[in-house]
């Protein structure tokens, strides 16, 4: 059997079902700031920077704090599969109130819950947001990147696993990303193959069952090794991924072009009024003078070529398109029409 497909590795393609990080989420507070931060119309800093300070025996109104160099803040995370108690996660530091930069603040002790509302983290540190912004005294200002959003590397501590153990598993199950029949078939006749006895099967486009040896049930670490650096071609879909937006094209190589004729020209039309003066003529008795707006009207067709494209991929049809000039938002324009005419043999999609 002869594949066209390049080979990537189990692991590029698919999951072991169950092996998955979990979101985690937070609020908390930012201190440190150069007053950028949320102002008094913004209710959340006040608040929980007077519920802090009640804890810490000092007893203030949130209607008496007026300060502004504090934000409230959302930290995210995610808790990666097999993270263990004490292990530093990156998190990432968000405003949510009107604070106008997070430069040089420090994000107080925040605890980072999951969606059983348990605390799996707690996150604190100075916020690192690889950008600025700089206001002037007339109102003028320049600005970085994005400053009311930052990161912490390394900036939650793991406070309680997720439980998940492969040992003892008799199967696995493998998840593909892009849920195709061809590639779980593949997959599963690549596996029985590196292992020589049928230990795989296609489930569904998407599923693949691995039954695991008596011997890797108790010890599944370099099994599943083998099983994830085992090579796969899988099946690729022919489509051509138009963004009219951005005028980008993004075509695969499987895509082939059925005998097709394209033709591609500019037509421009421009008007324009001319003031012009008429006079009578010398000692004429009747007559005189007389202003009047005189149209012109040109018409201007670019040079067209038409070119005939017969039995070819993508890559080719682009080739013949850049030799008459056209930009990549007319080649939308051409794909779209030539997906019409039942010419393009793949999936147009345009996001």
């Amino acid at each position: 059997m002869s594949w066209s497909a390049e080979a990537a590795r189990v692991k590029d393609l698919a999951d072991i079902r169950g092996v998955r990080s979990n979101p985690l989420i937070g609020y908390g507070i930012v201190v440190g700031l150069q007053g950028t931060g949320d102002s008094s119309s913004s209710l959340f800093a006040n608040r929980s920077l007077a519920g802090l300070l009640a804890k810490l025996g000092i007893v203030i109104r949130a209607d008496d704090l007026n300060v502004s160099n504090v934000a409230a803040v959302m930290v995210t995370a995610d808790l990666p599969p097999f993270a263990r108690v004490g292990e530093a996660i990156d998190i990432t530091v968000s405003s949510i109130g009107d604070a106008k930069s997070l430069q040089g603040a420090t994000l107080l002790a925040t605890p980072l819950l999951a969606v059983d509302g348990e605390v799996y983290g707690l996150a604190q540190g100075p916020l690192t947001i690889g950008g600025f912004t700089l206001s002037g005294g007339a109102g003028d200002s320049v600005q970085q990147n994005h400053p009311t959003v930052g990161r912490i590397p390394r900036g939650a501590i793991v406070e309680r696993e997720v439980g998940y153990e492969i040992e003892g598993q008799e199967t696995v199950q493998l998840i593909l990303h892009e849920k195709d029949f061809t590639t779980a078939a593949r997959m599963a006749d690549a596996l029985n193959r590196t292992f020589n006895q049928p230990l795989a099967k296609a489930r569904d486009a998407g599923t693949i069952d691995v039954v695991l040896p008596t011997e890797a049930q108790t010890d599944p670490v370099p099994f599943l090794a083998k099983v994830q650096e085992t090579q796969v071609a899988p099946g690729r879909s022919a489509a051509v991924v138009l963004n009219e937006r951005t005028g980008t094209v993004v075509m695969g190589a499987d895509v082939e072009i059925a005998p097709v004729a394209i033709a591609h020209g500019n037509l421009s039309i421009a008007v324009s009024k001319r003031t012009e003066v008429s006079q009578a003529e010398p000692l004429a008795r009747k007559g005189g003078t007389v202003v009047f707006q005189n149209d012109e009207i040109v018409v201007q067709e670019q040079g067209s070529k038409l070119v005939v494209v017969q039995g070819v991929t993508i890559g080719e049809l682009v080739s013949s398109l850049n030799a008459i000039g056209v930009t990549p938002r007319d080649l939308i324009a051409i794909l779209q029409a030539v997906k019409a005419a039942g010419a393009l043999q793949g999936d147009l999609r345009i996001i």
